[in-house]
């Protein structure tokens, strides 16, 4: 276990029609994983992320099962090629679920259909229309908490990912994002614009959902990972099975502390940062976070062969 070395895997966005097409040609491990997962859902998830349509991939219930997979795929790939095993992980929202899964801590089967069903939860948690996020850059964090709480008015409207200094994601339903999003003109945002999603993740109005989650996780065999996993909602490694799931539960109507997330694994001495998942994401935000990081992607053949040298 090399202790300079992080895994971090993305949340949603990061999906595209095609990925890991390249990696895919010249292992079978990735086939492979996605057959596994497929068996488990009931369909053909390679079919769907290699030809799509857009428009399904991109449906929150198909999207969480296939960023997981591939996740999934890449760090199967990594061990087979000899890769070093990193000493922490983390995931953005989704993410953590592929990082749990990697870490030993979750099945693959049991993790692609608990995505699932979380994505469903979520689809049905807000009727499509009444919720809404916005990405609000370069302005301070409490400023952006302060322009929600003006902006609430008996709505529900909050910071919900911190995702590096200056940039902060917001959601709750539509009308009060909306003068959320005004507020945070007004104060001094370089931009404040609405995201093109369909479900107000990680606010107050995910609670139903996570009360289902919370129903299935009761079902599943959870085992304490192989590697230190630090969840989005704490920031830190969670220290019993119970921790974790409870962590899962929060995840859906609490921020994602991914500042904080990677403040903590270089704080423990993380150096390298590997995003394992389509795109480059993470590595972005990571930089920003903390400058001093060495970061790479792995989601085609030559980010992973760069980072196998690593």
């Amino acid at each position: 276990m090399k202790q300079n070395l992080a895994f971090v895997f993305p949340g949603q966005g990061s999906q595209q029609v095609g990925m890991l097409g390249e990696l895919a040609a010249q292992h079978g491990v990735i086939q492979e994983t996605f057959k596994q997962a497929s068996d488990a859902l009931g369909y053909d998830l390679w079919d769907l992320t290699q030809s799509g349509p857009e428009a399904e991939l991109n449906s929150t219930d198909k999207t969480q099962p296939a960023l997981l997979t591939a996740g999934v795929a890449l760090w199967r790939l990594w061990c087979a090629e000899g890769g070093a095993r990193p000493a922490q992980m983390s995931g953005h929202s989704l993410g953590e679920y592929t990082a749990l899964v990697c870490a030993g801590a979750l099945s693959l089967a049991d993790g692609v259909r608990l995505v699932k069903l979380r994505g469903e939860a979520m689809q049905q948690a807000v009727p499509a229309g009444e919720g809404a996020m916005a990405a609000v850059l370069g302005l301070d964090d409490d400023k952006v908490e302060a322009a929600c709480a003006a902006a609430a008015q008996g709505d529900v409207v909050a910071a919900v990912n911190y995702n590096s200094p200056g940039q902060v994601v917001i959601a709750g339903s539509a009308a009060a994002v909306g003068r959320a999003v005004e507020l945070c003109k007004e104060a001094g945002a370089k931009r404040a614009l609405e995201l093109p999603v369909s479900v107000p993740s990680h606010c107050a109005l995910m609670q139903p959902a996570a009360d289902k989650l919370a129903e299935a996780l009761e079902a599943i065999e959870v085992i304490m990972p192989q590697c230190a996993v630090v969840q989005n909602v704490s920031a830190a490694a969670s220290t019993s099975v119970e921790e974790i799931k409870q962590n899962l539960v929060a995840q859906l109507y609490s921020p994602v502390l991914w500042t904080d997330c990677v403040n903590t694994m270089v704080a423990a001495g993380a150096e390298t940062m590997i995003e394992c998942g389509p795109g480059k994401v993470l590595s972005g935000l990571n930089k920003r976070i903390q400058r001093s990081l060495s970061v790479a992607s792995i989601s085609d053949a030559a980010g992973f062969a760069k980072a196998l040298e690593l």
